[in-house]
C-alpha cells in the first residue's frame, strides 16, 4: 500500500516525499537465493528488479531482468546462480525523505523504471516506481476543490 492511495486530491504534488509514493510491501531476498526464485518472483510479480537485502533488511544490492538474462547468455544455469554473484551491489536508492522531484530526476537520468527506498540506517522500507508517481499525480489532481485553484 501506498500514502498516495489515501490521497483527496488538492495535495501539492511538487513538495511530496518518496514515501508517499513507496509501494511498502516490498518483494525482497537475501543474497543466497538463486537466480531461478528471482526470476520466478519477477515473472510472477511483473516486476524487472529485486532488492537484495542482508541483515536488518540492509540493502546490499539488486538483480535485474537485465542480470539474469546476461546470466543465460554466459551459459550459467539460474537454478545454481546466487544473487550475489549477479546483483548490482550498492544500486541506486533514495531516502523515504528524498523530495519527490530528485525522484524524479534520478529515474530519468539513470533510466530506471523503480528504485529502492530506504531510510537513514540504509534498510529498505519500500520502492518507487514511475507508475507510482504517474499515479500519485492523478490522485493530486482529483476532486481538487474549486478554492485550490
Amino acid at each position: 500500500m501506498r500514502e498516495i492511495d489515501y490521497m483527496t486530491g488538492g495535495e501539492d504534488f511538487q513538495h511530496l516525499l518518496a514515501a508517499h509514493f513507496m509501494q511498502k510491501n516490498v518483494y525482497y531476498y537475501s543474497q543466497s537465493t538463486t537466480g531461478d526464485k528471482l526470476a520466478t518472483a519477477m515473472t510472477m510479480g511483473g516486476f524487472g528488479s529485486i532488492p537484495i537485502v542482508g541483515r536488518g533488511k540492509k540493502l546490499l544490492g539488486i538483480v535485474s531482468e537485465f542480470d539474469l538474462l546476461k546470466s543465460i547468455m554466459k551459459g550459467e544455469i539460474l537454478k545454481t546462480i546466487k544473487a550475489k554473484n549477479v546483483m548490482t551491489k550498492n544500486p541506486v536508492s533514495v531516502f523515504d525523505y528524498t523530495p519527490l522531484e530528485e525522484v524524479m530526476k534520478l529515474l530519468q537520468e539513470k533510466h530506471l523504471i523503480r528504485v529502492p527506498v530506504v531510510n537513514k540506517e540504509e534498510k529498505l522500507v519500500g520502492i518507487v516506481s514511475r507508475t507510482d508517481i504517474l499515479f500519485g499525480y492523478l490522485k493530486s489532481e482529483e476532486n481538487t476543490p474549486a478554492w485550490w485553484h
